[in-house]
């Protein structure tokens, strides 16, 4: 099989192709670089692959296990043929669900009582925490619910204490995990206070803060914060969670950083909105700060896109999944997005109508990684057919799970 040679500068759409196991239908997009009219394009089933036929030569995509091509079933689309640069196809497929098939699971999942962990760095992978026992692993309550408590109590909030982990416990919130912090973590752990703006310092409910950071002392990566004496809160983009079992590594995707923020955050969304029936997320910074509006469009997609190459006389080419070396098409998450610095007219109406009715579950991260994220999303909606690219005043992108 030969090697892709990528163009560098620009996302060329050779082949981009969207499953969806819940209506057992696809769309297929071909660029009409490599394909001039629809009959230049042959799609045929073989096992689990998706086999494409173009001018260029014969591409094979590797589905998962249990999807398969209705042979025969892939069709010209007439919206296909009035785009100046893609071909559309419609096709159908059929599911079988696989023994081996499991929805990704979170550190949150993971986590169970009367186990031993050790926490690693992401960025370095250095041992931060050892061999850490808990009694308990007891979720807190989910979201801004303080906030919540504030807008309904006309008198001081009966919940003002905070909700802070004893020895051997571990309390799970949406993005972090609350620890209690040993001697041991002095060799692996430095702390720097740095200030948080709020924009109203005259609001009692929103007073001016400062977070004391917590740093891995290895690579100087934020981990999280002290938010008290003796407890740690460190979120789940920054750690790696294991068994304690020998000297076992963290798998190669623990390693890829933008890898690993992009599937970590995606398999998070996926069990929010499963557990709390909700679609709409808007990613924050810890003061508050809307960074990202993100709105789940689907949970069962599966993916795989191939930019077009320079190779020339290639009969066979391997392909890629979105943005990634891989030879497989791959679950994603499909999600609408705005981003929140510098909108436009349409976008701003957008983010006054989450914050007016209060539609959008926060998801609070560090800035670093809502920058990383926003990298993640835009990397895919560019590398996306330009038909795709938008709904509406929303742009489109694909978190792989």
């Amino acid at each position: 099989m030969a090697d892709l040679e990528e163009t560098s500068t620009t996302h060329v759409l050779e082949v981009f192709l969207e499953l969806r196991k819940r209506l057992q239908s696809g769309l297929l997009i071909v660029g009409k670089a490599v394909a001039r009219c629809p009959a230049d394009v042959v799609v045929t089933g073989v096992e689990s692959s998706l086999c494409i036929r173009t001018l260029r030569g014969e591409l094979s995509l590797a589905l998962p296990a249990g999807v398969a091509l209705e042979q025969g079933s892939c069709i010209p689309t007439p919206a296909g043929e009035s785009r100046d640069k893609e071909l559309h196809y419609r096709l159908r497929i059929t599911v079988a669900r696989s023994p081996d098939e499991e929805a990704p699971v979170t550190v949150m999942e993971a986590l169970r009582a009367n186990e031993t962990y050790c926490f690693h760095c992401q960025s370095c992978m250095t041992r931060l925490l050892e061999d850490r026992e808990f009694k308990r692993v007891l979720p807190l309550p989910n979201g801004n619910w303080n906030a919540i408590v504030d807008d309904w109590c006309c008198h001081p909030d009966p919940f003002a204490k905070k909700l802070l982990p004893r020895a051997e416990d571990c309390l799970v919130g949406d993005t972090f995990l609350l620890l209690h912090r040993d001697d041991s973590c002095d060799q692996t752990l430095t702390d720097e206070v740095g200030p948080v703006g709020v924009e109203d310092s005259h609001d009692p409910k929103k007073p001016c803060h400062r977070l004391a950071l917590v740093y891995c002392k290895s690579c100087s990566s934020v981990l999280g914060e002290a938010i008290a004496p003796g407890i740690l809160k460190l979120y789940f983009t920054q750690v790696v969670v294991e068994t304690a079992v020998g000297d076992r590594k963290a798998d190669t995707d623990s390693l890829d950083r933008s890898l690993f923020v992009e599937r970590t955050i995606a398999a998070r969304l996926l069990e929010l909105s499963t557990s709390l029936s909700t679609f709409h997320f808007a990613v924050q910074t810890p003061d508050e700060k809307n960074f990202l509006l993100l709105w789940l469009l689907n949970s069962d997609s599966i993916i795989a896109s191939v930019p077009e190459t320079r190779v020339e006389g290639v009969k066979s080419v391997g392909s890629t999944a979105l943005h990634s070396p891989s030879p497989r098409a791959v679950g994603a998450l499909k999600v609408l997005y705005v981003v929140c610095s510098n909108p436009g007219p349409q976008q701003r109406d957008i983010m006054s109508s989450w914050e007016v009715n209060v539609i959008g579950h926060p998801v609070v991260l560090p800035l670093k990684v809502c920058e990383e994220l926003l990298q993640v999303i835009d990397d895919s909606n560019s590398a996306l057919p330009g038909s795709m690219r938008h709904m509406r005043s929303y742009e489109v992108a694909y978190l792989r799970l």
